[in-house]
């Protein structure tokens, strides 16, 4: 069934919210998060209680940012309602992350070379300060929490490195452990790919591999994690190499199949991998464009989500301002595109798969836009 202008004008609101955020997560009784949070969401969610959702701002002028740290909201998930209960004034909290039990949540500064820890009170969601700690490197813009909740993984941007930094058992953090320097020949694009600029670090579905998406190297390299020492050992083969100028950013896992999708920033492209979940390898399949054949404007690629049904594969498009829909051959794991959604607002850098909305069929109505 269509949506009515009504239903249709309150979804393009919240959506105006998770496209404008520096950093989302969110927690509840439901385990509701973004890709932010890094923990998956139950079905059950419109019939449970309250979820929290923490978002996160740039704060600073270099940022032209507006926003007042992270604020702290009251989700109802059945009518979608967000309820303001809390302002943690930070510098530039540029993405967030809950912890497995969401007892924690943490934070990544932009510009800075730390990360934030936080408690969580269940009952009201309200965040109290912890610690901080050096994560290695200027400018962390992604961070991930291993399986054990034992360790901060950061891609520190500014810096060409990948930060790790223990959680203690109160939630707060120890000194970093390890600091790993991504080595290799900058790409051809001179403002963008001066140097090696690690984009995010998430760990695989089996918790076992860090792969990292270097922008400005044209390399994702991948990384096995030691659970007990929080050392970083090289995989082999350590990387794969991109298209030259393709600037890799973010990646998203298939949840049944062993295929990957990456997102290249610089050239907007949806590159597919073969996944070996046994040995964290990849290797390349296929690349299509991001942004439809007519569209002739400047264009960055930004996030990348997989439906948990595994059907379908967003990506989100600054420049066109649009969510790429690609539909997923189960049996090869390539892409076709089969519309493109207007983001009703510019430049959107993140988006999130409401688990309220993630059902296994497209769109009523897909609109394509040149």
């Amino acid at each position: 069934m269509d949506e009515s202008p009504m239903q249709r004008a309150d979804r393009i609101r919240r959506r105006a919210l998770l496209q404008s955020a520096a950093a989302l997560a969110a927690v509840g009784p439901t385990a509701f998060a973004s890709a932010a949070a890094g923990v998956q969401p139950r079905t059950d969610a419109r019939s449970a209680g309250t979820m929290f959702a923490y978002v996160g701002a740039f704060t600073t002028p270099e940022r032209k940012g507006h926003g007042d740290g992270i604020n702290v909201y009251r989700m109802d998930p059945a009518s979608g309602t967000w309820t303001h209960i809390q302002q943690v004034p930070l510098i530039n909290p540029s993405f967030l992350a809950v912890d497995h039990a969401q007892r924690f949540l943490y934070s990544v500064h932009a510009d800075l070379d730390e990360v934030s820890a936080y408690a969580i009170d269940k009952a009201s969601g309200q965040l109290t300060p912890l610690n901080r700690q050096s994560c290695g490197g200027k400018n962390p813009v992604y961070l991930s929490i291993d399986p054990g909740n034992r360790f901060i993984v950061t891609a520190n941007y500014g810096a060409g490195s990948v930060g790790v930094v223990p959680i203690e058992q109160d939630g707060s953090l120890g000194a970093r452990t390890d600091l790993a320097t991504l080595p290799g020949e900058p790409g051809p694009n001179r403002k963008e790919q001066a140097s090696s600029h690690p984009h995010e670090c998430p760990l695989d579905r089996t918790g076992r591999f860090i792969l990292v998406h270097d922008k400005g190297l044209d390399r994702v390299f991948v990384f096995r994690l030691d659970g007990a020492s929080g050392k970083l050992t090289p995989n082999d083969p350590p990387f794969v190499a991109t298209r030259e100028g393709a600037g890799p950013r973010h990646i998203a896992f298939h949840p049944s199949l062993p295929f990957a999708y990456v997102i290249d920033e610089l050239d907007s492209t949806m590159t597919t991998y073969r996944y070996d979940l046994e040995h964290g390898r990849l290797q390349p399949v296929q690349v299509v464009p991001t942004t439809p054949p007519s569209f002739t404007g400047n264009n960055t690629g930004a996030e990348v989500a997989v439906a948990p049904s595994g059907r379908f594969v967003y990506g989100s498009n600054r420049g066109h301002d649009s969510i790429v829909i690609f539909a997923v051959d189960h049996a090869r794991g390539t892409l076709t595109p089969v519309g493109w959604e207007p983001t009703q607002g510019k430049t959107p850098r993140f988006l999130g798969l409401d688990p309220v909305a993630t059902s296994s069929t497209p769109p009523t109505r897909i609109p394509t836009r040149s």
